[in-house]
């Protein structure tokens, strides 16, 4: 059984769909992660786009989600992709479309050929932490515009590498539009309410499948926030769930979903444990990071279409031009 300090004791409750927000003392004061109205600018939906995208790492879970997400949302989904091994030799089924999968020594020929069948195709890369730099340079020494939905490599070089190529790109670790949305919102008030929290006690909470060895980057930028809210914080302390048994038992992971979650739970109290706070969002499955990929591609096609001065974007970017759809399923 996992608590944190008294006499404000995290039970595994909070992690459950609580909906009711308390009012006394000492209570938790629960705060919705929607998207402050200031975020996202009063404009009228983009007109129906259509056009090709190239999801390279369909053969990883996320990779096709966002390929189903093309399909479910009518644009063309380009059937090819890439894996990093060169033996693999296969097709991947994503609905009435059979993907070819390339491998790696192919990948510029082939991408080649993508060009010159789709000039205005955009990629959308959720391939590996090793493979970010690569393909960068590679879209960059062809002109094609991609999104960088996959974590890790050299963010320093990934940021030259497009700058230099005067290429188009949307880089973001996070693309689920409601967190970013969140995210922001934590900014925001980190930055006009420096110092609101000194003193309180911080502690942070997140369960992820267990195939992610890694702290989640999300929770690294919360907590960058707190701290300029005047919180000290030190990441040795913060618990790592990902454990199957103690995901279902404890956070309340449905079991469906054990092998593709993000649950994130930070809780503050004051220094004398009268007053608390929590902030939680939970995440269940692929479907939010898919879909804000294909608005993300959708941001980035309008830009390269229109010959925008900019070349370097962000999903904040996305959520300030109101460039997104309604959440579906798929």
């Amino acid at each position: 059984m996992l608590s944190l300090r008294p006499p404000c004791t995290l039970s595994p409750a909070p992690w459950r769909r609580r909906r009711t927000l308390h009012g006394a003392a000492g209570t938790p004061q629960r705060v919705s992660a929607a998207a402050p109205s200031a975020i996202v600018e009063a404009v009228s939906p983009p007109a129906r786009l259509s056009f090709p995208i190239l999801v390279n790492g369909c053969t990883g879970k996320m990779g096709l989600s966002v390929a189903e997400a093309v399909t479910s949302s009518g644009l063309h989904l380009v059937p090819i992709s890439f894996s990093s091994r060169d033996t693999l030799d296969r097709t991947v089924r994503v609905g009435h479309t059979d993907v070819r999968i390339y491998g790696p020594s192919a990948r510029e020929d082939v991408l080649s050929s993508v060009i010159d069948e789709f000039p205005d195709v955009v990629v959308v890369d959720y391939t590996a932490p090793d493979s970010v730099n690569a393909n960068a340079e590679l879209y960059c020494k062809l002109g094609l515009p991609f999104v960088m939905g996959t974590t890790g490599g050299d963010r320093q070089l990934l940021y030259k590498s497009v700058q230099d190529s005067n290429n188009y790109a949307l880089i973001s670790p996070q693309m689920g539009k409601q967190v970013v949305a969140f995210l922001a919102a934590m900014e925001i008030m980190a930055e006009q309410f420096p110092g609101a929290f000194s003193g309180y006690h911080l502690e942070v909470l997140e369960s992820h499948q267990a195939g992610k060895l890694d702290i989640s980057g999300t929770a690294k930028a919360v907590i960058a926030c707190f701290e300029k809210l005047g919180v000290s914080y030190d990441m040795n302390r913060m618990v790592k769930i990902r454990d199957p048994e103690q995901q279902l038992e404890m956070v309340g992971v449905p079991e469906e979903h054990i092998e593709g979650h993000a649950f994130h739970l930070y809780h503050l109290t004051s220094p004398d444990d009268s007053v608390s706070f929590e902030f939680q969002h939970n995440v269940c499955g692929r479907s939010i990071y898919a879909e804000g990929s294909v608005d993300a591609a959708m941001f980035l096609h309008r830009k390269v279409r229109s010959n925008d001065s900019k070349r370097i974007y962000d999903m904040i970017d996305v959520l300030r031009e109101g460039s997104m759809r309604p959440y579906r399923t798929f």
